[in-house]
Order: structure tokens, then C-alpha cells, then sequence
């Protein structure tokens, strides 16, 4: 495969892998892998949560495509789909766990819009007290605010989310 086929697979896999992300997140996380991911939704001593196996998952699926593509020799093709599913989770770790959960301590502190909007709209995802009528699903990529308020507002006026004054996971003191 050519060298700039490569490139576009690899920025054509991080996005497909924020639609699989949104989707994962929404309809299995919030869905039948409750089980896991309520670990993040809770609150908790310690590094590691019962969700950290989706990511663990995703990595295994990435190595496995590194090995075919490489040990296997099935091509060039699956090495770089195996890249934009290692850049996407190095992201998502960045994003979600390092600047959002403080996992590690930076002291960064959002400033552009961007940056605000992602950590603000997870927060918005934090303050429902199940797993049903949260908001925002994504993890680089969020609808503006007020969307994100309007509907879960509508979610809490139809019984959908029953809505907590300040987001409950790590890190995520104060009103939302």
C-alpha cells in the first residue's frame, strides 16, 4: 500500500474509531456492559476502575492487527488500521483520563473552546445517576453545551435521568 493510502486509512480509522466509541459507549456501556462501566460512574479509591477493560479490549483488537499485519504478513493495510486504533485510544487516554479524570496530574487547565467544551460536556455525562438519560457520549468530538442542557433537561422532565447537583466519577468535583 502506498505510503499516503496509509496516511488516509490511519486519520480515516481515528474517526471511525470516535463513531464506534460514541456508539460502544451509548448502546453497550450504558447497555448490557453496565457492569463494567458503573466503575466510572461511581465513586472510588485507587487507579484502576472496572471499566479500564474496554480499554484493554481495544487494545488487544489493535495488537492483534499489528501481528497479522506484520508476523502474518497480511500487509501493510492492517498495520495501519492497527496504528489509527492505537493513535485513537492514545487520544482518548489524553483526553478522557489524563485532562477530563485527572488520572495524572498536569495542572492543564482547558482555555480554547475546543478543550472546554469536550471536559464540560463529559462532565453534563457525569451528572445523571444511571446509566439511562445521560448525555454525550463522545469522547473528542461533543455536541455544543446548550444542546447537551437542553436535552438533559428534557431527559429529567420526562423521567428519563434523574440528575445529581455535581458530577459523581473521578475527579469530577463540583456543579457541572
Amino acid at each position: 500500500m502506498p505510503w499516503y493510502l496509509g496516511v488516509l486509512l490511519f486519520i480515516a480509522t481515528i474517526a471511525a474509531m470516535e463513531v464506534a466509541a460514541i456508539l460502544g459507549h451509548k448502546y453497550v456501556m450504558h447497555g448490557f456492559g453496565w457492569f463494567l462501566h458503573k466503575s466510572h460512574h461511581t465513586h472510588r479509591f485507587g487507579f484502576f476502575e472496572w471499566n479500564d477493560l474496554y480499554g484493554v479490549m481495544g487494545a488487544a483488537v489493535a495488537i492483534s492487527l499489528f501481528w497479522l499485519g506484520v508476523q502474518e504478513q497480511w500487509g501493510t493495510f492492517y498495520v495501519w488500521l492497527a496504528s489509527g486504533i492505537t493513535a485513537y485510544g492514545a487520544i482518548y487516554f489524553g483526553f478522557h483520563d489524563i485532562i477530563v479524570h485527572r488520572r495524572i496530574e498536569t495542572g492543564y487547565v482547558p482555555r480554547s473552546n475546543y478543550m472546554k467544551r469536550i471536559v464540560q460536556a463529559h462532565r453534563l455525562h457525569h451528572v445523571v445517576e444511571s446509566r439511562d438519560g445521560t448525555v454525550s457520549f463522545g469522547f473528542i468530538w461533543a455536541p455544543p453545551i446548550d444542546e447537551l442542557k437542553r436535552q438533559l433537561a428534557e431527559n429529567t422532565r420526562t423521567g428519563k435521568a434523574i440528575v445529581r447537583q455535581n458530577p459523581v466519577g473521578r475527579n469530577m468535583t463540583g456543579p457541572a
